[in-house]
């Protein structure tokens, strides 16, 4: 039987407002230009990883046309960890698609951005959430299910993390000040909020930030969290009022999950767990396609 989450309705003691604007907010600030030089390990060897991209309307120059967009933010994180960064727009969905891109790649990440269709998991939309976008829920519902199947490494980002939930079979709270009676979460204007998590002993996620059984402070922008938890997920860190803050897949090498914002952070050890997960994958495959060759 799932989990549902416990929540209590006893605000936080740690809201503390930053000054970094939220890319998926009503800003976009994005970093400078990530300079390659920082990476020592060689171009030609690092794990290749795919960021899905949303679509919106852009104005540049004449034009005003829907066009992928992602934060410059995300794959500076993926470059900086070193890896090397490839944007995936929302495709046609097809399982044999969606393999042939994943045949490409080494890891994954699972990007944030507007909320969920909630019919993807038996629910008619909240007054506060988000128009659908179904070409973008569909493509990552693909993604996953078959990166899962082959066991690539796996990185979900606030929206991404309730994908993960939601295509595992779990639900979401759809808008939480509704649950615990306050907003603090998602303050608005795009300002990120800084809450302390707390990271469960043994978990995927505990060893990549080692955290020694002390609140970790995260940045923080959604309205809705993770209700029923999916099938083959564990929850891995909470907030003090019980709201899910990570998943993990259990049955796989690599698949974590996170409410909160790593790109918007200077520690780059998620990234960073990552890429170096996707660079065993990559060597594991090499090596199995080898095999294959020399006895067919």
């Amino acid at each position: 039987m799932r989990s549902s989450t416990t929540i209590s309705t006893t605000p936080g003691s740690s809201w503390r407002p930053t000054t970094r604007r939220s890319p998926t907010g009503s800003g976009c600030a994005v970093l400078n230009a990530s300079d390659p030089g920082n990476v020592s390990e060689p171009r030609s060897s690092r794990p290749i990883i795919g960021l899905t991209t949303y679509l919106e309307q852009s104005r540049t120059g004449v034009w005003d046309v829907p066009a992928a967009f992602l934060p410059q933010v995300y794959f500076d994180s993926v470059i900086q960890a070193g890896g090397i960064a490839v944007l995936l727009p929302p495709q046609p969905v097809d399982a044999a698609i969606a393999d042939r891109v994943l045949d490409g790649l080494d890891g994954l990440v699972i990007t944030g951005g507007k909320d969920v269709d909630p019919a993807r998991y038996g629910q008619a939309a909240h007054v506060a959430t988000d128009e659908p976008r179904p070409d973008r829920d569909a493509w990552e519902h693909e993604l996953i299910h078959r990166a899962i199947a082959r066991e690539l490494p796996l990185l979900g980002i606030c929206r991404g993390a309730q994908m993960l939930n939601i295509a595992q079979g779990g639900t979401l709270h759809q808008h939480l000040p509704d649950v615990i009676g306050h907003g603090g979460y998602q303050t608005g204007n795009g300002v990120f909020t800084i809450v302390d998590v707390h990271v469960e002993p043994h978990s995927k996620l505990h060893g990549l930030l080692d955290a020694v059984d002390v609140p970790l402070p995260v940045p923080v922008y959604h309205h809705q969290s993770i209700d029923r938890v999916g099938a083959g997920l564990s929850v891995t860190a909470r907030t003090g009022d019980g709201v899910v803050q990570a998943v993990e897949l259990t049955d796989v090498p690599f698949g974590v999950a996170v409410q909160w914002h790593p790109e918007q952070h200077e520690d780059l050890r998620i990234f960073a767990g990552l890429v170096d997960a996707a660079a065993r994958y990559r060597t594991d495959r090499e090596q199995s396609n080898r095999q294959e060759r020399d006895h067919p």
